[in-house]
């Protein structure tokens, strides 16, 4: 705020002396503050009350204002709704990604037409108000003509002063002129004033009449100046004072004995006011600095996410959330300076674009290998469900149990379409199983016996106490491992859970025991007796199958939804296998580091 503006009193014959500049406003300032329909009213709509609108409630805000008395000085406001309309509408289809929304391009073409609408109405109104500004400038030379006429005219005073007199009201109802002619034409004006009271002789009792009034006048704005230093709207206050300030410059100068202190109260109520305007502007130019560098943290923390990799849809929701919660973050901090703000924003915007993109690209692709998953495992449905109704019931107890395993082997597909084929899957195998428990005495597989048979096999492990010849036991874990697969097929909805059972009460009893193909153990009788290091190997290879087995029945059983308990305890299970391997581990590792 460099440049001054000059309110100088108009002298009176006796060249009583001029008053002193005003307080310094900003220069940028200074042309428009001489123009009325320039002045700028405080904003309505401005960036802040904008912030959270959906882009229907900016549609019907820009209609309002269009519908408004006053649209054609509220161009701020066109602008800031534009500006939140656009940038909300693009938050919006980056969230739909590529689908394509009727609704929205309807909802943008009306906007559209809204504002180009506008923007012709506004460019008639400035046609109209320069052709206006034109005519008053010419209106005002003349006055000025006619002023320095009347500077030069030798009449009596009695007929001179009503004339100025005329002169100045004619001055002040003409309306604004262009701004770069306004300083010149301005200053001829206030140098004819002060040469009429300089040259025409005034009556000394019409003089004091004149002054009289110009200080009533001024004593006014001082008042109005003092109240305005009590506004908290800062900015409001500054804009009332230039106006002030105006019309202070259309009044003639007061007795000499006033002149200096009436000028006095005047400034003293404009410093207040300007050094609130500037220590506003001082603190915002603060928290926009603050604003720029919480927001520089967000584009960091964007670009930070984008350049991940993922590899799982899982990962990819996750790190979707985090661009989220950073986008609401942004939408909460205010805006940068004007030269920052709008390369922060077109930065945090990129960061969002490339990954969303990203996101695309992945699920394209992904969805072709689901696409792949879909068909294999619509093979495998066609397959259960022509061996449902099967009645060999051995041979087709091993077919679904290879379909099962091959199910579990396929990878994912879209989730709309995996409730439905798991449930077609699991309804050909809960069909044939059903049938085949309750043909369980049919061609001699009882398979409700069975089950008793292998309950009753796991008491007797219960039962047996272990002597402290390895070879004895050894002989009696072949033995009940050999009436354990003699024991036969079980119902299939009791197969986990006895077979787990039976492994559970084997390792207890026989700790180098481990469970394989075909029934056999892993000690037995007749052979030497292994090492303490071929032990703890085969114990730990065990606890591995025994891993790897509980994995894959999680994978079975987690497509289905009332599977919960059950995945939970082989998941307790798992987590204490794997404890119990890593021991073994250090325990061989121990035995090895011994045998050197």
């Amino acid at each position: 705020m460099s440049e001054e503006i000059k309110l100088t009193e108009q002298q009176t014959v006796e060249q009583q002396p001029v008053e002193q500049p005003a307080p310094a406003v900003e220069a940028a300032a200074t042309e428009s503050l001489d123009q009325e329909v320039e002045k700028e009213e405080p904003v309505k709509a401005d960036a802040a009350s904008l912030v959270g609108k959906t882009i229907a409630e900016l549609s019907v805000i820009f209609k309002d204002l269009m519908d408004s008395e006053d649209r054609m000085t509220r161009s701020k406001e066109a602008e800031n709704i534009k500006s939140a309309f656009y940038r909300t509408l693009g938050e919006v289809r980056s969230k739909t990604g590529s689908v394509v929304d009727d609704t929205l391009d309807a909802v943008e073409e009306n906007f559209k037409a809204l504002y180009a609408d506008y923007k012709r109405q506004r460019a008639e109104y400035n046609r109209v108000q320069d052709a206006q500004k034109g005519e008053n400038l010419e209106k005002k030379k003349a006055i000025v003509e006619e002023l320095k006429a009347l500077v030069d005219s030798q009449e009596d005073v009695s007929a001179l002063f009503p004339a100025f007199r005329a002169l100045q009201d004619r001055w002040r109802s003409v309306g604004p002129v262009p701004a770069s002619d306004f300083r010149d034409l301005n200053n001829n004006y206030q140098f004819n004033v002060e040469r009429f009271y300089d040259k025409v002789k005034i009556s000394h009792e019409l003089r004091d009449l004149d002054f009289q009034k110009n200080l009533e006048a001024k004593v006014k704005f001082c008042e109005a100046a003092e109240k305005l230093s009590e506004n908290e709207n800062v900015v409001a206050a500054f804009n009332d004072l230039q106006k002030l300030h105006e019309q202070w410059k259309e009044f003639g100068p007061v007795a000499k004995e006033f002149r200096e202190s009436i000028w006095e109260r005047f400034q003293a109520a404009t410093a207040v006011i300007n050094k609130k305007y500037q220590a506003h502007f001082e603190e915002l130019k603060g928290q926009q600095k603050e604003n720029l560098e919480a927001k520089t943290r967000l584009c960091e923390q964007i670009e930070e996410i984008v350049a991940r990799e993922f590899k799982s849809g899982a990962e990819w929701s996750a790190a979707s959330k985090e661009i989220l919660d950073l986008q609401a973050q942004w939408r909460k901090i205010g805006f940068a300076t004007r030269k920052d703000n709008q390369k922060i924003y077109e930065r945090f915007r990129a960061g969002c674009d490339s990954f969303f993109a990203k996101k695309r690209e992945f699920y394209s692709a992904f969805k072709g290998e689901m696409d792949e998953n879909l068909n294999k495992k619509e093979e495998l449905i066609q397959k259960a469900e022509a061996l449902k109704t099967s009645t060999d019931w051995k041979k087709t107890t091993e077919a679904f149990i290879e379909l099962q395993k091959e199910w579990k082997s396929i990878g994912a597909v879209s989730r709309k379409k995996s409730e439905a084929l798991w449930t077609r899957f699991r309804a050909a195998c809960d069909e044939f199983f059903d049938a085949r428990d309750k043909n369980a005495g049919a061609g001699g597989n009882n398979f409700y016996a069975n089950l008793k048979a292998k309950k009753q096999i796991i008491d007797d492990i219960k039962d047996f106490t272990p002597s402290e010849n390895p070879e004895e036991n050894a002989k009696a874990a072949a033995r009940f491992a050999s009436d354990w697969a003699a024991a036969g097929f079980v119902p299939f909805k009791e197969k986990d859970a006895v077979n787990a059972a039976y492994a559970e009460a084997m390792k207890d009893k026989f700790p180098d025991w481990h469970e394989q193909r075909g029934g056999r153990g892993a000690a037995r009788g007749g052979e030497k007796p292994v090492s303490a290091k071929d032990q703890l190997i085969r114990k730990y290879n065990t606890l591995q199958q025994e891993i790897e087995t509980y994995e894959n029945n999680i994978g079975f059983f987690s497509a289905s939804s009332k599977s919960e308990d059950i995945i939970k305890q082989m998941r307790k299970k798992i987590e204490k296998l794997k404890e119990e391997l890593a021991a073994l581990k250090e325990q061989i590792r121990g035995s090895e580091e011994g045998n050197e």
